[in-house]
């Protein structure tokens, strides 16, 4: 999407030369938009002259009165100070009036610049041409989950903090809430809070008592999560970056609610390591496994853009493996589902219960080889060898027995932590993260109400910026009103993504903690594996040049190749949610 604000801003800058009439060329007269408006895009130039509109009228006299002068520059300065509040107030409301009117006019123009879903976004140039080798996680990158997922995982995970934890019977009140709680969270253990100003249960704590229970705005980096986003070796806090992880989220809030309600009790430590054990049972005794495999109709979606994409790489001769977490029985019966009882012939190396992020830095567990009935064999591993399937095992034996190294491979993964980050940091690896949530924010992006709130929240930023120069009570009292419209924008703007959370990439205007992460540790990242299928594989992938604060914004392209609605290859309209 055309990044208005940075035009906005820059414009304004340029106007406000005329309105606090301070800036003159070095031969005293005022610098030309015209000119520069012939060095910008066809956008650019629309805002130029809609800007210029707006404050030809009132100043131009004023301005060409610097030209004879410094004696008439003090005069004409004077003007402004000496009016009288009134007549500041009005003026102030006029420009804020007719830039409104202007910046609604330009909404129709960016709203055709949408962001096409399916696209691949980079953070690294990255070509396909390049990649010899295909790795994959399987949950949440072959196998995409319906939201039945969560409910099932929370309802039994309650469950077992009632019988086995004999906490109160109560909790079966509790449901799981979708779209309650976003990615990439921080839990303190020891204060039961979300830091985002939610209090461990289901209702917001005011900034006022956030500011006070961390003496500031500040988290000292010591307090936050290890590297993979645990709260170990004194960390107090827990980074939920897993999809799994949104019932565990949902049932922390739940069982902390039950308990501030009803007065009771508790060491909040304790609290989470036994919702942490409950959620882990869910998975390590199999519990979900068995359920999913029972209904898979009802909780696995997206199989046949999978297919496509695993199809489409085996036809043009890419080495693939499979490198998860998960069980072979489990594995087996999903891929069956999704790609066909073959799928194992798309794949030259399996690998199950690979126990990452383990996998990627232990150099001890050996491979061993599981029978399709899960019979475990003790030979030592010499070769990985297609058709087979291995059970733990280590990346750097993985290494030594392929030779695949470096840039010629790309892993995908959901996870940043347990999938990317280690083969990005020490093995070399290109990496792909699988962002399911991405979709679902682009659409809200590309509506009418959202592109109408960010033009005009960064018009009426660049306005508060700019404006604030005129010191006197009456335009200070026009300022302050402005300042608060643009608070409650920028809570519309948080709100519209997640009303709790707000977006899990921004947080106002500044990107959030987990999507840093994103940009650290992922080459490239996508809602799903299908958003390959618009690309051939001579296809070279180029971030965007977002300027830095200190550079001029007006680059010639800031918006990623396949973003905006261009033609390129053509492909079946998805109907992924």
């Amino acid at each position: 999407m055309t990044p208005l604000s940075l035009y906005l801003c820059s414009l304004l800058k340029k106007n406000k030369l005329l309105i606090c009439y301070n800036y003159l060329h070095t031969h005293g007269t005022p610098l030309h938009l015209v000119d520069r408006a012939a060095r910008k895009t066809r956008l650019a130039r629309l805002l130029d002259m809609n800007f210029r509109a707006v404050f030809r009228g009132r100043v131009t006299g004023k301005v060409l009165a610097q030209q004879s002068g410094a004696k008439n520059y003090r005069e004409a300065t004077m003007c402004t100070s000496s009016a009288s509040g009134q007549d500041m107030t009005n003026w102030l409301w006029s420009i804020y009036h007719e830039t409104k009117k202007q910046t609604e006019a330009l909404i129709p123009v960016i709203s055709k610049n949408s962001v096409n879903p399916n696209t691949i976004f980079a953070n690294n140039e990255m070509s396909l041409h390049d990649i010899e080798i295909y790795g994959f996680d399987y949950d949440y990158t072959l196998a995409f989950y319906s939201r039945h997922l969560h409910t099932l995982i929370f309802n039994i995970a309650r469950d077992i903090l009632i019988q086995e934890h004999r906490y109160p019977e109560g909790l079966r009140e509790y449901e799981y809430i979708p779209n309650f709680v976003v990615r990439g969270l921080h839990y303190d253990v020891q204060k039961v809070s979300m830091v985002d100003m939610y209090n461990g249960g289901l209702h917001p704590v005011p900034d006022k008592e956030v500011i006070a229970m961390y003496d500031g705005c500040h988290v000292p980096l010591e307090n936050m999560s290890d590297f993979y986003g645990k709260s170990s070796h004194g960390h107090t806090m827990k980074q939920f970056m897993d999809i799994f992880s949104l019932p565990e989220m949902n049932l922390l809030c739940c069982v902390n609610d039950y308990f501030m309600k009803h007065n009771i009790d508790y060491e909040p430590v304790h609290l989470y390591k036994d919702v942490k054990a409950a959620i882990g049972d869910v998975h390590v005794k199999g519990i979900m496994y068995r359920a999913v495999e029972a209904d898979m109709e009802n909780y696995i979606s997206y199989g046949e853009q999978t297919h496509a994409v695993l199809k489409k790489l085996y036809e043009d001769g890419k080495k693939m493996f499979l490198i998860t977490n998960s069980p072979f029985d489990f594995v087996d019966r999903g891929m069956n589902y999704i790609v066909g009882k073959d799928w194992r012939d798309l794949f030259d190396i399996v690998i199950v219960q690979a126990d990452k992020p383990g996998f990627f830095n232990d150099r001890r567990k050996p491979f061993r080889r599981v029978t399709d009935k899960g019979v475990l064999h003790w030979d030592r591993i010499h070769k990985l060898e297609k058709g087979k399937i291995y059970k733990q095992g280590n990346l750097y034996e993985f290494l030594r027995l392929t030779g695949w190294r470096g840039s010629k491979v790309l892993y995908f993964g959901d996870h940043i932590y347990s999938d990317l980050a280690d083969l990005t940091l020490k093995h070399g690896w290109r990496t792909g993260a699988i962002i399911p949530e991405l979709r679902k924010e682009i659409k809200i992006m590309n509506t009418e109400q959202y592109v109408h709130l960010m033009t005009w929240l960064q018009g009426l930023t660049g306005l508060i910026e700019h404006m604030q120069v005129h010191r006197d009570p009456a335009s200070q009292s026009v300022v302050q009103e402005w300042i608060k419209e643009r608070e409650a924008m920028r809570s519309q703007t948080k709100d519209i993504f997640n009303s709790q959370f707000g977006s899990l990439f921004r947080t106002y205007h500044n990107p959030t903690y987990f999507s840093r992460r994103l940009s650290r540790f992922a080459d490239i990242y996508m809602a799903s594996l299908s958003c390959l299928l618009n690309y051939d594989f001579q296809h070279t992938f180029f971030p965007r040049r977002t300027p830095l604060q200190h550079e001029s914004p007006f680059w010639p392209e800031q918006t990623s190749a396949g973003a905006l609605k261009m033609p390129f290859i053509p492909h079946r309209t998805t109907t992924e949610e």
